[in-house]
C-alpha cells in the first residue's frame, strides 16, 4: 500500500513539486548547516571561545546544538519519521535527546572535576 510523501519541509514553509527537488533542498539545508559549523571552526570567534556555559565554551555548546539538528532533520525526513504516528515520533525522539542530555550532564561535571583535581593538585587526606 504505497502513499505520497510530504514535498514540503520547514513545517509547510518550502513545497517543493518532486521528491528529486525535495532531495536537493534538504541537502542544501544540510550543507548550509554544515558550512556553519566548519565556519565558525575555523574562526573560532573569541566571544564564544572566550565564555562558557555550564563548564563548556559556547562554540562546543552551537556544534553540539547544530550536529542534533542535523540527525533529528535527518531522522525526520529520510527515516520518514514525520509520517509516523505522533507516539511513536514521541518515543524515536524523546527518548534518546533525554539520554544525550543525562550523558552530556554527566560527561561535564566528572570532566570539570578531573580538570580540577589536574589543575589544584592532588590533594592528601592525613587522619
Amino acid at each position: 500500500m504505497a502513499h505520497e510523501h510530504k514535498l514540503e519541509i520547514f513545517r509547510g514553509l518550502l513545497k517543493f513539486k518532486s521528491n528529486t527537488s525535495k532531495i536537493w533542498g534538504v541537502l542544501v539545508f544540510l550543507s548550509v548547516v554544515t558550512a556553519i559549523e566548519v565556519a565558525l571552526g575555523i574562526a573560532k570567534p573569541a566571544v564564544l571561545t572566550g565564555n562558557s556555559f555550564l563548564g563548556m565554551k559556547l562554540l562546543n555548546w552551537i556544534f553540539i546544538i547544530l550536529t542534533l539538528v542535523k540527525a533529528y532533520y535527518i531522522a525526520w525526513d529520510f527515516m520518514h519519521l514525520r509520517d509516523e504516528k505522533t507516539s511513536l515520533r514521541r518515543a524515536i525522539v524523546w527518548t534518546p535527546i533525554f539520554l544525550v542530555a543525562y550523558l552530556v550532564f554527566i560527561l561535564l561535571f566528572e570532566a570539570d572535576y578531573v580538570y580540577n583535581v589536574y589543575k589544584d593538585g592532588f590533594v592528601k587526606w592525613n587522619f
